[in-house]
């Protein structure tokens, strides 16, 4: 039987405006008046059209019991969450582009081109549309994804979201950077470490996302059990990039940029064993692909998540893998 999970799972602790899902054809809308399940019948959409096989693929690392592509397919242009600074029309653009259909058409691209890994978070109507294209339209891609509910010591809600997401079919799960963010800008980090052994124990991999290298470091130090870590890298060589004077703090205080001390994050994560993934390597599209990839790739990522529109996927491939084949030095060991 496959699993079924209610739009209603995933409306609590879900930090992303639904409007945009509206739009792409799940009939969420903020306020309105839950109905259930039950209430509508199932969509059964047509099958993709099956997706040519691309001259290049993407080499693929191993995560965990995971073989993915060392690339990675982004969530946040699939949910409209755009990172576009103060260009607001890019939200509302955006939404109109990736329609159900397109964000389908999209995945099944990266798939045909090796990107065998999303990377996305609970927004409402993210885990419907997933079952969506594996079950109805024969979609393979693996989903690492992030619970956004709330963790408190209990970590009842989080549990409850984690259980969720298991039961619709998730492959592995990752802390989200803004909750681990938080936790250790606290002086919780114990927290993160009790969350990713609740995960553990039901059988899924674990990860630890972070913008703050403060993040890893604590979990480094305390030696909690995660299988991998997403970090943020990106230089600040860019127009928008932040000036030495306003990187007052060890995260992102000023629109523009999430990787405050790239220079610091590379050092530390030379001595780290787990593998990592890096993301915000564009800087939001503030970094062409060629700059940012090979930037990351130098750094020592094991793999980058970098967000994609359908008709940017064939020309990143084949970037990344003309990084790759230029040998570009590394001091760090390839951990995946």
């Amino acid at each position: 039987m496959q699993p079924n999970c209610t739009r209603r799972d995933f409306l609590k602790g879900s930090a992303w405006a639904s409007a945009g899902l509206a739009a792409a054809g799940y009939g969420f809308s903020t306020g309105a008046a839950e109905q259930p399940a039950s209430s509508a019948p199932p969509h059964h959409g047509p099958p993709l059209p099956t997706a040519p096989q691309a001259n290049q693929q993407v080499p693929k690392g191993k995560l965990g019991n995971l073989q993915i592509g060392r690339l990675l397919l982004g969530g946040n242009l699939l949910t409209h969450y755009t990172h576009s600074r103060d260009l607001r029309y890019v939200y509302t653009l955006t939404q109109h582009y990736n329609t159900k259909e397109k964000i389908f058409e999209t995945m099944a691209l990266a798939e045909s081109h090796g990107i065998n890994a999303l990377v996305i978070h609970t927004a409402p109507g993210v885990l419907e549309m997933l079952q969506e294209y594996r079950h109805k339209r024969g979609g393979k891609i693996h989903w690492i994804i992030c619970p956004t509910a709330e963790m408190k010591p209990g970590l009842k809600d989080f549990q409850d979201q984690v259980q969720r997401m298991i039961d619709c079919g998730t492959d592995a799960i990752y802390i989200w950077g803004v909750r681990a963010d938080a936790l250790v800008a606290q002086g919780e980090p114990e927290l993160i470490g009790h969350a990713v052994e609740l995960v553990k124990a039901k059988g899924l991999l674990c990860g630890v996302g972070a913008h703050d290298l403060r993040v890893i470091q604590e979990c480094e130090r305390l030696n909690l059990p995660a299988d991998f870590y997403i970090k943020t890298l990106h230089h600040h060589q860019y127009p928008t990039g932040p000036k030495p004077e306003q990187i007052i703090g060890p995260t992102a205080e000023i629109p523009g940029y999430w990787c405050s001390h790239p220079k610091e994050t590379i050092q530390f994560m030379e001595k780290v064993e787990k593998p990592w993934i890096a993301f915000k390597v564009m800087a939001a599209g503030a970094i062409p692909p060629a700059n940012a990839f090979r930037y990351a790739i130098r750094g020592g990522a094991d793999f980058i998540l970098a967000g994609m529109f359908d008709f940017e996927i064939a020309d990143d491939v084949r970037i990344f893998n003309q990084i790759l084949a230029e040998n570009p030095k590394r001091t760090r060991p390839w951990r995946a």
